[in-house]
């Protein structure tokens, strides 16, 4: 009788064999070349992505939130990528959130058996009340973690609209509604999925919430309109922006930005409409937020 089927990101990869014997430069040069296959495999998932994005898109602006569930690697970078959408967007921090097996200890250490543990998915799904406003994205390279397949059941038993980002063979559609499968084949180190499937999961996740900001109009033209001043470096980004984005001098958007209490949206519709704060502050929230709308609308 045969065994359980072996993933292909535990394989062994014939490209990295007598890894140990190597130098040092030799190591770095076969690392590099695996990682060089990375951004070709998501490529060819480019289209299953697209339907990430416009359902997460869909989620946010009817309320709902994208919720990240992994375990292990992905978990952490699922964390990463959510606890990093805030300050970059100006999103609130509770809508987009990730699940960790494990919980906040998982962030630091690894929690042995956490990533076996579907119950504690289930439970982690009914903890935040997931439901049908919401995306769940489960996260799990080799695509057979019974954590986050747990937890895209019982969402979508709650009536969420679910997702699975794997590295491996695209499994069989069954728990979630949309599969990325990014095929990146054995690692150099067999089964360390931190290597090329933890890169491809961190492009994919750069992907699914940065393309969804930009939809969700929280980026002007290349600009990061949404930025919290909340340090010296990002007033200082906070400023620039306002200059390009209102095509004025640097004292001006300082100007601008004071009077608007660091708000970058505010600071630029005042100076290209010729408003005052609050006039400002109310045109955008006549248009959602959407600066370019905004701008451009009667």
């Amino acid at each position: 009788m045969s065994g359980p089927i072996v993933p292909p990101t535990e394989d062994r990869n014939p490209r990295t064999a007598g890894l140990d014997r190597m130098d040092t430069r030799r190591i770095l040069e076969i690392l590099n070349d695996e990682d060089r296959t990375v951004g070709v495999a998501v490529a060819r998932a480019l289209p299953e992505i697209v339907r990430v994005v416009d359902l997460s898109v869909e989620a946010l602006a009817r309320g709902g939130r994208l919720v990240y569930l992994g375990a292990g690697t992905s978990g952490r970078l699922a964390a990463l990528d959510a606890s990093e959408v805030p300050p970059t967007f100006g999103f609130p921090p509770d809508r987009v959130i990730a699940i960790l097996a494990g919980g906040d200890e998982a962030l630091l250490r690894a929690v042995e058996g956490a990533e076996d543990d579907a119950l504690e998915a289930v439970a982690r799904m009914r903890d935040i009340a997931v439901g049908p406003p919401d995306l769940v994205l489960g996260i799990s390279a080799s695509g057979t973690t019974r954590f986050v397949l747990g937890g895209l059941g019982e969402a979508r038993e709650r009536g969420a609209t679910t997702a699975l980002l794997t590295c491996g063979t695209r499994p069989p559609q069954g728990l979630w509604h949309v599969t990325v499968a990014v095929e990146t084949g054995p690692e150099a180190v067999t089964g360390s999925t931190r290597l090329k499937a933890g890169t491809a999961t961190k492009l994919v996740l750069n992907m699914v919430s940065t393309a969804a900001m930009v939809r969700l109009g929280r980026v002007y033209d290349n600009l990061m309109v949404d930025v919290a001043p909340t340090n010296e470096k990002l007033r200082r980004r906070a400023v620039r922006i306002v200059e390009a984005a209102a095509g004025v001098p640097p004292d001006r958007a300082r100007e601008a930005l004071a009077r608007c209490g660091g708000e970058v949206r505010a600071a630029v519709v005042s100076l290209r409409r010729g408003l005052g704060p609050e006039e400002s502050r109310a045109r955008l929230a006549a248009h959602g937020g959407d600066l370019r709308r905004a701008l451009e609308a009667p």
